[in-house]
């Protein structure tokens, strides 16, 4: 099983980054895929997450209206497009898989990626 997130960097506050998270080793379609992230000395929090057949997403509210979670079944992949960016943006953002559960609970998450790193400055 393997998540690989990439498309981080450094942006101005007001910009955009679009990332991404190719899956392997397991049924993408049968997995609700999110994105968390962690700011330094905070815990991980829930970004956005998109049932199986991107049907359905949902968003913190900090994000609502900025952010656009997608998926693409054919290629096993999982976007966050990010438009708006804010420098309490920062840090650095996972994708996860989970099977079910609480979609907002990182606790539901079955596999994770390793991370890629999003900074916005002011």
């Amino acid at each position: 099983v393997q998540l690989v997130d990439s498309g981080g960097g450094v942006v101005q506050a007001g910009g955009s980054l679009s990332l991404s998270c190719a899956a392997s080793g397991f049924t993408f379609i049968d997995y609700t895929m999110g994105w968390f992230r962690q700011a330094p000395g905070k815990e991980r929090e829930f970004v956005a997450a998109i049932s199986w057949s991107g049907s359905i997403t949902d968003y913190t509210d900090s994000v609502k209206g900025r952010f656009t979670i997608y998926r693409d079944n054919a290629k096993n992949t999982v976007n966050l497009q990010m438009s708006t960016l804010k420098p309490e943006d920062t840090a650095v953002y996972y994708c996860a898989a989970a099977s079910g559960g609480l979609y907002w609970n990182r606790a539901s998450y079955n596999y994770w990626g390793q991370g890629t790193q999003v900074t916005v400055s002011s």
